[in-house]
């Protein structure tokens, strides 16, 4: 059995996809480009506001 080694980023967009995913009608792949938006931007706000 092989080991596949996934970032923080990707194990975070991978929760964030399947959220979406399960709460609205997106395919799997505009759910994975959804997260990716929504992870950048949410890395863009400040940590003192976040």
């Amino acid at each position: 059995m092989e080991t596949v080694f996934l970032s923080r980023y990707e194990q975070r967009v991978k929760l964030v996809e399947d959220v979406v995913k399960t709460n609205s009608p997106l395919s799997a792949e505009q759910a994975h480009e959804l997260a990716i938006r929504l992870l950048r931007t949410l890395e863009e706000i400040p940590e003192k506001i976040r």
